[in-house]
């Protein structure tokens, strides 16, 4: 579909909010809290690409979309190029897609945003605190001048801002924001692949069940402190690949030049679910069901791992 670019203004250092509508006035696709669009983008080298940002509008205007754009200027030219819109401006995507959906068997909503993060998680937010749902926001930026969005997230129920200053000892009290799991209480995070690491960790570590931990990561998979290097047998080309502790299965396969299918890269559509022949997957993906994740004999290779020094695939 096509976007006509109507607003373009700073949200705060670094970050861009960039409002959109469509070209003939009407009403946009229909989306939930925690959607997407995919803009498909040239970038300054001539490329084509396609760039995913996350929706800060709420679902029930249906006249506008809102994105917010973090400029990163040691990318590939995608935010750059989005910075670069002006008034007027007219964008192709695709789109609303949800895989960052909220769980509507919960009956409490813990909310966490580190940064740029907060697009997807604010969006949420406001469609909880509309509809009174019990749910708690916790936000974390470097200072004030860096927190987009922060007068509407600090208005919110339940919400808490933390400014760290760059001293990590400053921020966020995990342990005590993720103290409680509670018995039906879904966590919710979006930010740097750092934060999402550490959130994801320690609440594994307090007793959170997997099924209730919900994480956005446009970046693709999440490392975690404790990951190693995996030995990767590919039984049908007779190959064997080497993946490095940060990097997930689905990158060396595509850096080996094999071309495996895959989509969102966040383990949740399922795409990329590969036959395993030997070796225990370590399941860190959302799209496999609970049976298939004990049996063991298919793996997400986007975000999911091997417990196992040595997985054998089909492949």
């Amino acid at each position: 579909m096509k976007l006509i670019v109507t607003r373009a203004e700073p949200a705060a250092e670094g970050i861009r909010r960039i409002e959109l509508r469509s070209g003939d006035g009407a009403a946009l696709p229909a989306f939930t809290p925690g959607a997407h669009l995919k803009f498909k983008l040239v970038l300054p080298n001539g490329q084509a690409s396609v760039r995913e940002y996350s929706l800060v509008s709420t679902p029930d205007e249906r006249d506008r979309y809102e994105i917010a754009v973090l400029r990163e200027p040691a990318g590939t030219g995608g935010s750059a190029a989005m910075h670069a819109l002006a008034v007027g401006d007219v964008l192709e995507a695709d789109g609303p897609f949800n895989e960052f959906a909220l769980a509507e068997q919960a009956r409490e909503h813990l909310l966490i945003a580190g940064g740029i993060g907060i697009t997807p998680i604010l969006c949420m937010a406001r469609a909880l605190a509309s509809r009174g749902a019990a749910m708690q926001l916790h936000y974390a930026a470097r200072a004030p001048e860096c927190m987009a969005y922060r007068d509407e997230a600090a208005a919110l129920p339940g919400a808490t801002l933390y400014f760290d200053q760059g001293d990590p000892a400053r921020g966020m009290p995990l342990d005590a924001v993720l103290a409680d799991p509670g018995e039906a209480r879904h966590l919710y995070v979006c930010g740097p692949r750092g934060l999402i690491a550490g959130v994801l960790e320690r609440a594994e570590a307090l007793g959170w069940p997997a099924e209730r931990l919900h994480y956005e990561s446009f970046k693709g998979a999440v490392a975690l402190a404790n990951d190693r290097p995996i030995r990767l047998v590919l039984r049908g080309s007779g190959r064997t690949l080497d993946v490095k502790a940060d990097q997930s299965i689905l990158d060396a396969l595509i850096a080996a030049g094999l071309d495996p299918l895959y989509d969102c890269r966040r383990g949740e559509c399922g795409m990329c679910m590969t036959p395993v022949l030997e070796g225990l997957p370590d399941h860190r993906d959302h799209a496999l069901s609970a049976a298939e994740r004990a049996d063991g004999k298919v793996i997400c290779t986007c975000v999911s791992r091997a417990l196992t020094p040595e997985l054998v695939l089909d492949l």
